[in-house]
């Protein structure tokens, strides 16, 4: 039998993400240093993001010889993807960077799991079978259920269940996902044979309908990474009991996961249909339960759910809606980030997000951080001056008239104008004056820094943030650069 050639430059992108979490390890064994520890983590991503790049439109590898289907394919999505995965990992560790310094976690183990986190995201872009896929997946999740309850308690120090329970609930509810992922992809494989996605088609004759069942159970196991309704209950929860940096890489770098899974399953079978009513059910369930949010992290977390629902509509044109969805979901991806680097910079290490009304006059004590925040808000909301989630609403809306599902452009439309309700509240409170209390104050503005104090701004946290920012903004400006990076 004639041994299979290996392209060990299409696999570089792998090689510097694995290496990375090798390289964390080490650093952490022999060193002992934190410093050490973030530098490794940082100069893997950077090395995972020029990888991706050089790599390019290279031929697959790990190929039938047969037939040609291949199990790692380079294309300028996974590219693309890896790119994205690679620099959230290193933006979520420089908002970490301060409450690492503090001890809250051992950051040896914390930057590992984040970078097997990445490890696993690389997977998914560049899978080019389901078994890939979905060990990509997983590899993707399941560093997650650590980090979420990952925290060092100091001695005689009460340990909270948040953290705890949250983890729980996330590796419960990802488990029986996944169960329901791998007997739609075993079904699939029963009835068709194929499971490389080259290969991947309809069923036809008695096997017909075992393969429809494996499609939809398929689609239904993989719309649990993007928080899908009804498998949505797991996030808000999740979300709050995690960590801030933690919980910016669930809604960013966890959805981004899904949406390529489905988008390589949506592509190849027709899951028309189920795609869009999960894309009605999640919008409109997202944006009305965050109408009625008062915690800054919950309103985020309904708020990623809705914009769940825009990204999947596209997807319910098959192959046709996969650019669209792809670049709404980068769009997302930044916006995201951005609001959650905001709220990481505005709150204690350590702390959660706290309530909503905390917020109020942020922007009084810290014009850069309010308009980088009102900048996310008005992007995830469509409107100026956040350009860039402008253009991805517009883009996924355009795709869906000329894929002739006009019925689901106007739901998203619909919903886009409910959102309004709850990021404008928002951005509103963030300027807001101090609310008036019963007694004669001299002076409220010095009243209103005694009670508000204004926190420093990490230079981590500052430069992830002023990143993610330029990004948005050039993206905004130029959304050109990214449909072309798509092509």
């Amino acid at each position: 039998m004639k041994a299979q050639a290996v392209d060990h430059i299409s696999l570089l992108p792998l090689y510097a993400a694995a290496g990375t979490a090798v390289l964390v390890l080490l650093a952490d064994l022999l060193l002992a240093r934190r410093t050490a520890v973030f530098a490794a983590l940082g100069a893997g991503g950077l090395a995972t993001v020029v990888a991706a790049i050089f790599t390019g439109f290279r031929a697959g590898t790990f190929c039938d010889p047969t037939g040609g289907a291949c199990s790692w394919v380079p294309s300028p999505l996974a590219a693309t993807a890896a790119v994205v995965f690679a620099a959230l990992t290193v933006g979520v560790l420089a908002l970490s960077i301060p409450a690492l310094r503090l001890g809250t976690a051992p950051a040896g183990e914390f930057c590992f799991l984040l970078a097997a986190s990445m490890t696993g995201g690389v997977v998914v872009g560049y899978a080019g079978d389901l078994i890939t896929l979905i060990v990509g997946l997983e590899t993707l999740t399941l560093p997650l259920y650590l980090l979420v309850g990952l925290r060092r308690f100091a001695p005689g120090e009460r340990v909270t269940t948040s953290a705890a329970s949250a983890s729980v609930t996330f590796f419960l509810i990802s488990v029986v996902s996944t169960a329901i992922a791998l007997l739609g992809a075993a079904l699939n494989y029963a009835a068709t044979g194929a499971l490389h996605f080259d290969r991947l088609i309809d069923g036809a004759g008695p096997t017909a309908p075992v393969a429809q069942a494996g499609v939809a159970l398929l689609v239904i196991g993989l719309a649990f990474k993007v928080a899908a309704v009804p498998l949505h209950a797991w996030a808000p929860a999740t979300y709050e009991g995690s960590p801030l940096p933690v919980a910016a890489y669930l809604s960013t770098a966890s959805k981004l996961g899904g949406v390529l899974a489905l988008a390589a399953i949506v592509t190849r079978l027709d899951a028309a249909t189920l795609t869009a009513l999960l894309a009605l059910l999640t919008m409109t369930v997202g944006n009305l339960v965050a109408l009625r949010q008062t915690r800054m992290v919950r309103l985020l977390a309904w708020s990623s759910i809705a914009q769940a629902g825009y990204i999947l509509a596209p997807l319910a044109l098959g192959a046709d809606g996969v650019r669209a969805a792809a670049a709404y979901a980068v769009f997302f991806v930044v916006l995201e980030f951005i609001a959650f680097a905001v709220v990481v910079a505005l709150r204690p290490p350590g702390e959660d997000g706290g309530d909503i009304d905390s917020y109020r006059g942020a922007a009084r004590r810290s014009p850069w951080l309010g308009a980088a925040l009102v900048l996310a808000l008005a992007g995830l909301a469509g409107l100026p001056p956040g350009l860039a989630g402008l253009f991805a609403k517009v883009t996924i809306v355009d795709a869906l008239i000329d894929g002739g599902q006009t019925w689901l452009a106007v739901i998203v439309a619909l919903n886009a104008v409910i959102a309004l309700a709850y990021y404008v509240r928002v951005a509103a409170l963030l300027y807001a004056a101090p609310p008036r209390v019963g007694i004669a104050v001299a002076d409220p503005e010095l009243l209103e820094a005694a009670t508000h104090p204004r926190l420093p701004l990490t230079r981590p946290v500052a430069a992830a943030l002023i990143t993610a920012a330029v990004a948005a903004v050039v993206l905004g400006f130029a959304p050109q650069l990214l449909f072309d990076a798509l092509s």
